[in-house]
Parts: structure tokens; sequence; C-alpha cells
């Protein structure tokens, strides 16, 4: 920050929203209802993300009134509009009783696009084949349903 800045700006917002977030996860957890009988509470999880997130919140701060960064590349919004629409994809698919499989389907292929993939069927077929796997897990294994959709209800 030779250049006379007293601080990094991006960094600092980054840092409050980070803050913003611990905060509205550690408020969402304290109101989990207590209804468990044995082990710890359904709340535990969330207070531990919260942490985390207050935790990186702490980390943004510092870095954004050090001196001596390396300055930050462009941004890529080419990229970020392909996981945006990969995020939205997988939003609507969830929402209007796709399934989680195609969803994550759309996210994966997405992402993959904007680090450059170009083989939109290769990706396609690997990300069904890992979200099917994801969602065989979570359903089957550890016994807690992720949204379904037609695909989903054959299994």
């Amino acid at each position: 920050m030779a250049s006379g800045k007293k601080f990094d700006r991006p960094a600092l917002v980054v840092g409050i929203l980070l803050f913003v977030a611990a905060g509205v996860t550690a408020f969402d957890a304290s109101r989990l209802k207590a209804g468990f009988t044995y082990g710890i509470s359904p709340a535990a999880m969330p207070y531990v993300v919260s942490v985390f997130l207050a935790l990186l919140g702490i980390g943004h701060f510092i870095s954004a009134f050090r001196e001596g960064l390396p300055e930050p590349d462009e941004a890529d919004w080419k990229a970020f509009g392909w996981v945006s629409g990969g995020l939205l994809a997988l939003i609507a698919c969830i929402w209007l009783g796709a399934g989680f499989v195609l969803g994550s389907t759309l996210l994966f292929a997405f992402t993959a696009r904007a680090f450059g993939r170009k083989a939109i069927v290769a990706d396609l077929a690997i990300g069904f084949v890992l979200s099917l796997l994801v969602f065989l897990l979570f359903n089957n294994l550890l016994t807690l349903t992720l949204p379904e959709g037609p695909l989903e209800r054959l299994f």
C-alpha cells in the first residue's frame, strides 16, 4: 500500500460481511429447538461455522491494514457469471422440483466451464455421477434427505 492508501477497502468490506454472516449463523443456531436426546445439540455445527466465519473476518481485518501486500488480480467476470449461473440453476432445480442431482450436475458443469474447461458433455457426465453418489450417500447411508425430483425417487 505504498500508494498512500491507509487500508485495503475490499478486504475490510469482506471482513465486515464475514462478521455479519457469523452473527446471523450464531443467531440462527441459538433459535434451534433442543429436541435431542443424546449427544451434542444440532446447534453445535452452526456455532462452529459461525466461529470459523468470525476467524476469517478477523483475518480479513488484519490483512486490510497490512502494508506490502500484492495488488489483487482483476476479477474474471465471465467466470463469476458461469459460477453464478450454476448456483442459480441449482436453486431453480430444487425450487421447481427437479431435484438435487440435476441441479448439482449443472452446478458442476458450469463451474468447470468457469475454470476454462470446454468438455461440457464430459462435465455433465462427471457431475451427474458425483451428484448421484452424494445423493445416495446422504439418502441411504446417512438417512438425511436431500431435495428429491423425479430421478431421485427412483432410488
